[in-house]
């Protein structure tokens, strides 16, 4: 019976582990796409969703039979139980890269400059971040998961300044408002990238240490809520 769920528990690692990759790459390419205004890229990132979505819900069917057959306890309990809540967040990363994507046509003419370079450093970070966390998941890394919970409020920081920079924009330019309110929907889909990058983040250390790091400093950090942050769909 042990070595039975042994090797369901390696093969569960292996699927949260490609999904990983999937969605990382997902995100890369949604943010070149609005960097590079390449509507192709975007149109691929769209349309590889789907895969995504299939491959959350066989996921979790997979954690539910693992369950239900062998009743898992200690360690491998709580593996399973990480690995139920980081497929849910790497579903979610998957549908924030669409947000991006979709956003490429809409920001294209706009002007470079300070809010464009802001976005570049907060597209950075954010898939430094999920990068750290997917390392962290593979290693089974606390320590590297931790330094990816810190790292969350810097992007929040970066949100919030931004939100001021595009309130005087748009006093500035109210003939741009269209794009500038894309750019802000940019801004905003990439700070609940770190959100759910740090989600992920945190259940590793549960995962290794049993630690449950959630509402604490280290391991949470409220949002930047600014009233009318969000674009024109509420994201």
């Amino acid at each position: 019976m042990i070595r039975l769920i042994q090797r369901e528990i390696e093969r569960l690692k292996k699927q949260i582990l490609e999904l990983g990759a999937m969605v990382e790459e997902r995100v890369r390419m949604a943010v070149k796409a609005v960097e590079e205004n390449d509507q192709e890229l975007s149109a691929v990132v769209v349309r590889g969703d789907r895969e995504i979505d299939e491959r959350e819900v066989d996921l979790e069917e997979e954690c539910l039979k693992i369950l239900a057959l062998y009743q898992p306890v200690a360690n491998d309990l709580r593996f399973i139980i990480a690995v139920l809540k980081i497929n849910n967040d790497l579903e979610r990363l998957g549908d924030l890269a669409v947000n991006i994507a979709e956003r490429a046509a809409c920001v294209a003419e706009f002007e470079k400059g300070e809010i464009v370079t802001d976005l570049r450093v907060m597209a950075d970070k954010v898939q430094t971040m999920l990068r750290m966390s997917l390392d962290s998941l593979v290693n089974i890394d606390p320590a590297l998961a931790r330094d990816v919970c810190a790292m969350d409020d810097e992007v929040d920081d970066i949100h919030a300044n931004l939100f001021i920079k595009f309130e005087d924009a748009v006093r500035r330019r109210p003939d741009r408002l269209h794009q500038l309110t894309h750019l802000m929907g940019v801004s905003r889909n990439l700070e609940r990238m770190a959100d759910h990058t740090t989600n992920i983040a945190e259940d590793v250390i549960y995962m290794s240490v049993g630690e449950i790091v959630r509402h604490r400093a280290e391991g949470f950090h409220p949002e930047h809520a600014q009233p009318g942050a969000c674009d024109e769909n509420g994201q």
